[in-house]
């Protein structure tokens, strides 16, 4: 009787759960499918009376949305292939070798991830500056590169910890050099690993506001999250056209981790045990 009653908690307790995960994303989905009048309706609707596109049809406009599009996945996906890049030898190094300096370097990497990045806005806007970078897709590709490289070096260097070190040695007394033995050898084996950093630098480029704000005045280099906070306007919110554009913008991600998710899932699972 008691394990049938905690059985029924469980259920009910994920049940809820499920809903207040679900229902925002089911809003905005509705909303991005209703009428301007029906979104501000009352008694609110909770299934529009007459589903429409109008919204999505707007955002392209009153906007360069698929200019937007392109530049965010243009930007996401290359700063995150340098990150990966970058991470993986450092990570490799970090985790065969010990050297002097090896836990100073593991602790700052550790401590720019305490600090809030909005703290770098204002010396990075300087930098760029000083280089003439503002308004150029550069800007943002060195800033994301430089922000991601520590957390991914960090997260690629448990997955390198778990992969014995037999294996490059086995592949040494072959004949390989340790360069060639980490790219036959141990980079297929890290390929959950270098999944999971990848998703994460992706998302992580494709999210990010503050620096697309400040750095990209031109319209034509804007990226995704800046059109999305140009829906803010000073006396209004236009939740219609914010709604469809947030469900275009979740798709990429969406299907990047449908494709990923065999990686992820073992990806995860690597980098939480240690061998």
């Amino acid at each position: 009787m008691k394990a049938r009653f905690l059985i029924s908690m469980r259920t009910l307790y994920l049940a809820a759960y499920f809903l207040v995960m679900v229902f925002p994303l089911y809003w905005i989905v509705i909303t991005s499918l209703k009428p301007r009048k029906e979104i501000f309706s009352l008694p609110i609707r909770y299934w529009p009376e007459k589903m429409t596109l109008e919204n999505y049809a707007n955002i392209f406009k009153v906007s360069k949305f698929h200019v937007y599009i392109g530049n965010s996945l243009l930007i996401s996906v290359i700063a995150a292939l340098i990150v990966i890049c970058i991470a993986t030898l450092s990570a490799y190094v970090l985790a065969r070798f010990q050297f002097r300096g090896h836990k100073q370097i593991m602790m700052a990497f550790f401590s720019t991830q305490m600090l809030p990045g909005f703290i770098s806005l204002a010396p990075l806007y300087l930098l760029m500056s000083d280089m003439n970078l503002i308004n150029n897709r550069l800007s943002l590709l060195l800033a994301y590169t430089v922000m991601l490289i520590p957390f991914s070096t960090i997260m690629l260097r448990g997955f390198f910890q778990r992969i014995p070190c037999s294996l490059e040695e086995a592949a040494m007394i072959d004949g390989c050099s340790r360069l060639t033995a980490l790219i036959r050898v141990i980079i297929p084996v890290m390929l959950p690993g270098i999944a999971s950093t990848f998703i994460f630098a992706f998302v992580q480029n494709w999210n990010e506001l503050f620096m697309a704000v400040m750095f990209i005045d031109d319209e034509s280099l804007k990226t995704l999250p800046v059109a999305m906070n140009s829906f803010v306007m000073k006396f209004d919110v236009d939740w219609g056209s914010m709604s469809a554009g947030t469900v275009l913008s979740v798709i990429p991600t969406v299907v990047l981790f449908a494709f990923a998710q065999r990686f992820i899932v073992e990806g995860l699972t690597q980098g939480a045990e240690k061998g």
